[in-house]
């Protein structure tokens, strides 16, 4: 798989990693069509604003606004996948097991935002449950969902490559990290 790692090329196959490369593949195909959804109420803006063709339609700022939130939060969660979200290289070349310390160090700042994520995004979706939008008059909860759920991915892919990092910085495997 192009989008694998490596390191997580060579992990163990297990129920968890099977289940979060699909969770990859609905996301990433997610993603390409969420772009493609959002050309057309853009497009409808454009072409509304500039001539006089098709109606001026309200509901279109609205769809684009709900449906960019939804794309940043979805190539969030496959870029914490493909582990291109949180990376800064500012360190000289260190030995694996050094990197994968350093990583896991790092790493726990990430899975505490994750976790701010899933409470956070748990009470801001419970708050939008019995509320619509005032245009397009969508239940304000499918927007508001995107936020536990980018959590909830965020400490799935992450935990993963932590584990990952643990096993090599117990020495458990070899190998070595970006």
């Amino acid at each position: 798989q192009p989008s694998m790692s490596p390191d997580q090329a060579r992990a163990p196959r297990g129920a968890w990693r099977l289940f979060t490369a699909a969770w990859h593949r609905i996301l990433s195909a997610l993603l390409v069509f969420s772009v493609a959804i959002l050309v057309v109420p853009v497009s409808l803006q454009i072409f509304s604003r500039y001539t006089s063709l098709i109606p001026s339609y309200i509901w279109t700022e609205e769809m684009a606004r709900f449906l960019f939130v939804w794309l940043i939060m979805i190539g969030a969660m496959v870029g914490m996948r493909e582990g291109t979200h949180f990376i800064v290289d500012m360190w000289p070349k260190l030995s694996p097991r050094a990197d994968a310390v350093l990583q896991l160090v790092s790493g726990i700042a990430v899975l505490v935002f994750a976790v701010v994520f899933v409470i956070a995004g748990w009470e801001f979706t419970a708050f939008a449950f019995n509320r619509i939008s005032e245009l397009a008059e969508l239940p304000l909860w499918m927007i508001h969902v995107a936020w536990p759920l980018l959590g909830l991915s965020w400490l799935a892919f992450h935990g993963e490559r932590m584990f990952d990092l643990w096993r090599i910085a117990t020495g458990r495997e070899g190998g070595a990290r970006r």
